[in-house]
């Protein structure tokens, strides 16, 4: 069958649907605020997924998924005054918690989130369009990086359960929050992104206002009964709606004391503008990419494609992560296309629930116009899609387009696509590529494939000035998720990772006193007595 056939006949009939696939739809109805599950009685956004199901001679039509509040700044308001009474000033019950108190709520969590990972996982699939084993994959990876967190924190206040005697001056040094979060996380990784700076910011001592992000609503709504169970009343309040209308008035009172948002640079920049206090703001963003792979002329060709399909394609493209533009070396790259668009061919295409599917529909409506115009502009500058039906869609199915060659005319060289778009240029000297990453509004990652030493070797020494992460004959990638995870210029700001984060949500603060028999004694007297939380030398096993 052609491709293009493959395209038209990509949806199916709704008796097509596996059963182990079939969803129901979800009315949500709830929303958490401060510990109590209340019940929304107005306006409500409808969820479509971006797969569709063909109705014979009527066509194609969205699967209708169920529906979300759509709330207004009073509850907007309520949330954030829930959040700012729990944490009271940093004397409220959860602040002034122990390490080892905060672990067991989570762990708490952890064990009720286990329960509702058919339910998540399904939403996740039929929201967004993540095919089945990657939203499996993302709610396992969630899990284990709680967990990871967990044990970092345990041996981060293992550290800090000792005092320091310096100078005369006797002092415990360990880690305080900051107040209270405002949590946002994107659409691709709608359950992990969000949970990376959410759960940290939570066993930090924080409490937190969380809003879902646009697309990946419905999927967290199996898990509100697990945030009221395991946690105090006001540490975890969630919102629901369009951004623009219930985040501005949250940020323009001042309370927040925390940012934490994974999405575009340009929606970060008014966040963070409508905050009357700046320099009491902490921001932890993760904002855009356009990560570059560079393929040398002695590259392992094989190798290069492989690593460059799966960098660009992985989830339909829609990574921060991904290789959002090849540059390839002039002497092999007719060898490196051939075999890329060979590559494409083989990857298989359909819904989310089928094994093995990579290209699935995509969430976003705007992506498909968006992906048909910088395609467009690419070809009046010169470029040509140079794959088999590269750039078809079908409703929101588009199928992967190779872009070649393109040039600093095109938007393809400079906006970060965020889908199943790949453009390659060709290049003959080293410095092309290279300032091209030094020119960029990006500081990301790069991948660098290639096997002489004495030419990656002064690569590497430029580039990591540039970027934060340079991959070696490997795909741009964020885990293992002990590793830093973070970006230059308009890439970030704060780093995320397993201990990272735990300290980004977090100020070290000390008590000090002159070291003399009285404050010995004092300061002896209140760890003996378990009079403090945080001063104490308890050791957590």
């Amino acid at each position: 069958m052609k491709i293009a056939d493959k395209v038209r006949n990509i949806f199916p009939a709704e008796k097509e649907i596996p059963k182990a696939a079939a969803v129901r739809p979800l009315e949500q109805k709830e929303y958490l605020l401060d510990g109590k599950l209340k019940r929304w009685r107005g306006p409500a956004q409808k969820v479509f997924s971006p797969v569709s199901v063909h109705l014979g001679k009527k066509g194609l039509e969205r699967k209708y998924l169920g529906s979300y509040p759509l709330m207004t700044e009073k509850e907007a308001l309520d949330a954030l005054n829930a959040a700012v009474n729990a944490y009271d000033e940093g004397k409220g019950s959860w602040p002034t918690s122990t390490v080892e108190e905060r672990i067991a709520r989570v762990e708490d969590f952890v064990y009720r989130m286990r329960e509702r990972r058919t339910a998540v996982v399904k939403l996740l699939m039929w929201e967004i369009g993540k095919s089945l084993e990657d939203s499996e994959k993302e709610f396992d990876r969630t899990v284990d990086y709680i967990v990871d967190t967990i044990n970092a924190l345990k041996d981060l206040d293992r550290t800090s359960s000792r005092f320091s005697i310096t100078q005369g001056v006797i002092a415990q040094i360990k880690r305080a929050p900051l107040g209270v979060a405002l949590c946002m996380g994107p659409y691709n990784y709608p359950l992990n992104e969000t949970f990376t700076t959410l759960i940290p910011a939570i066993l930090m001592g924080n409490t937190v206002v969380f809003k879902p992000p646009k697309y990946g609503v419905l999927l967290h709504r199996p898990l509100l009964e697990a945030f009221r169970d395991s946690f105090p009343k006001g540490v975890v309040n969630t919102l629901y709606g369009a951004g623009r209308r219930i985040i501005g008035p949250i940020m323009k009172t001042g309370k927040v004391d925390v940012l934490a948002f994974i999405g575009s640079s340009k929606v970060a920049d008014i966040l963070k503008q409508q905050h009357p206090k700046p320099h009491r703001l902490r921001c932890v963003l993760g904002l855009d990419a356009k990560n570059a792979g560079i393929v040398l002329p002695d590259a392992d060709i094989d190798l290069a494609v492989g690593e460059s399909l799966t960098g660009a394609l992985s989830y339909n493209g829609q990574r921060c992560t991904a290789l959002k533009i090849l540059f390839v070396h002039r002497s092999i790259r007719s060898e490196f296309l051939k075999k890329l668009i060979t590559g494409i061919d083989g990857i298989k295409t359909g819904m989310p629930w089928e094994p093995g599917v990579k290209i699935t529909p995509l969430p976003e409506d705007e992506k498909i116009p968006y992906l048909a115009g910088v395609i467009a502009d690419a070809k009046k500058h010169g470029a040509k899609v140079i794959n088999e039906s590269g750039g078809l869609t079908n409703g929101n199915f588009v199928y992967p387009a190779v872009v070649y060659p393109v040039n600093k005319r095109m938007r393809l060289w400079r906006e970060e696509q965020f889908g199943p778009v790949i453009p390659v240029a060709p290049f003959d000297d080293i410095k092309e590529p290279l300032k091209y990453v030094v020119d960029s509004d990006f500081g990301q990652q790069v991948s660098v494939f290639g096997a002489d030493m004495n030419k990656i070797a002064p690569m590497l020494d430029t580039l990591v000035n540039q970027v934060c992460r340079v991959n070696i004959n490997s795909q741009c990638q964020r885990g293992p998720d002990i590793f830093p995870f973070t970006g230059r210029k308009d890439s970030a700001e704060g780093t995320l990772s397993v201990s990272d984060a735990l300290r980004v949500f977090s100020i070290r603060t000390l008590v000090a006193a002159k070291d003399s028999s009285a404050n010995k004694k004092l300061i002896r007297s209140i760890i003996r007595g378990r009079k403090s939380k945080f001063l104490s030398t308890d050791f957590i096993l």
